[in-house]
């Protein structure tokens, strides 16, 4: 299975990265993260609904309607989840310092986390470490700040694209990181998303809440879904093109495209190295009653680890029909058709005597699987991600 490159993301108007090492969990490499953006720079986000939310998702929630962003902060290492009142004040403190440097208010200012989950948070830490780490930041930076939020990660994640509003060029770079407890629920893992795009918090809030749906929530790993789990997407509004201030206005659909593009780049990315896979399985259903029904037929499958199991053994049927039924929506049984690569399986809800199974086997044993499953029911559409099961997760 091929990991991501790294891509190359040049300079972007308004926004400057910055990296420093403050020991919280690792020695002898940066962990703790800051975006610097323009003041006037809107921000929208997606978080875990997760009820043991961990401290900084908490601050953000609170605090995203506000649609305006002046620095981000983020930790690797530790993720400040169930860490009580020591986890709360750390924010505090990181907020108000951080509002102190930047002069802004305090709800222009974002934090996140990752790592151990129920290990007391070193208070003073961050906030000891803010000054510094605003020396830090630079334009050209992207390789530097990616790194410095990954964990398990084994490879640094990030993807760019650039398109058009107006005639005028608009690019688009994004960072993320995340190999463990994938499992979206509004968002997933860390994930920093800046664009130089004019665009005010509101539209951009839509057009995320949107496209988070066909991508991110549309990857699992092993089902399970994380306390800080944050997607944060600023604007810094330095584009050269008119303000765009309706989501459904014609002119935003080349930059929707490319979004969802970046945002589906990334969350590939996250599935691809998830620990111990070998495996990149795409499982396309139709003929759902709906495509939200689609997708969670999907998710059914795809973090189900008998379904795993057998993709690992190059048998998955049963196993495939039997999360298809388990999941709570409708699908006809007697209708139900599988395909592998593109070959029959099954039709009529019956597997097929006479399938290509040399072909079928060779295409389950490869590193890049696509599968799909039609529930015969309905027009309703929707593509999962995910991973096999391997004996190197843990």
């Amino acid at each position: 299975m091929k990991l991501s490159a790294f891509p190359d993301m040049g300079p972007l108007a308004g926004v400057k990265l910055g990296a420093v090492a403050c020991g919280i969990n690792y020695q002898d490499r940066n962990d703790l993260f800051m975006a610097e953006l323009e003041p006037g720079t809107a921000i929208a986000g997606v978080f875990t609904r997760s009820r043991t939310a961990a401290a900084p998702v908490l601050w953000c929630r609170e605090n995203i309607a506000g649609g305006k962003v002046r620095a981000i902060v983020s930790n690797a290492g530790n993720a400040n989840a169930f860490t009580g009142r020591h986890g709360d004040k750390t924010v505090q403190d990181t907020v108000t310092r951080t509002a102190k440097l930047f002069g802004c208010p305090r709800k222009q200012i974002f934090v996140a986390s990752t790592g151990s989950i129920g290990v007391p948070f070193p208070v003073d830490t961050i906030p000891n470490n803010l000054s510094a780490l605003k020396k830090s930041v630079k334009r050209d930076n992207w390789l530097t700040a990616a790194q410095a939020i990954m964990t398990t990660d084994t490879v640094p994640k990030g993807a760019t694209r650039t398109t058009e509003i107006d005639d005028a060029p608009v690019t688009i770079n994004g960072i993320g990181k995340g190999t463990q407890m994938i499992s979206p629920d509004m968002a997933t893992t860390l994930n920093f998303i800046f664009t130089d795009a004019k665009i005010p918090a509101p539209v951009l809030q839509k057009l995320l809440s949107r496209i988070i749906d066909r991508t991110y929530n549309c990857i699992t790993v092993e089902g399970d879904t994380s306390t800080n789990d944050s997607l944060f997407l600023c604007a810094t509004g330095k584009a050269e093109h008119k303000l765009i201030t309706d989501a459904a206005d014609p002119r935003l659909r080349p930059f929707a495209r490319a979004l969802e593009e970046v945002l589906r780049d990334i969350s590939h990315a996250i599935v691809r190295d998830a620990t111990g896979a070998k495996k990149f399985v795409a499982i396309t259903v139709t003929g759902a009653a709906s495509a939200r029904a689609a997708r969670r037929i999907g998710l059914s499958m795809a973090s189900s680890t008998l379904v795993k199991v057998g993709l690992r053994i190059a048998n998955p049927w049963g196993r495939m029909i039997m999360a298809v039924g388990k999941c709570g929506e409708r699908a006809d049984r007697d209708q139900l058709s599988i395909t592998a690569n593109g070959v029959l399986v099954a039709e009529h809800g019956n597997i097929l005597d006479d399938y290509d199974a040399d072909r079928v086997t060779k295409h389950l044993k490869g590193s890049e699987l696509d599968l799909g499953v039609d529930v015969g029911v309905g027009r309703g559409r929707a593509t999962v991600w995910t991973t096999d099961c391997s004996v190197g997760y843990g």
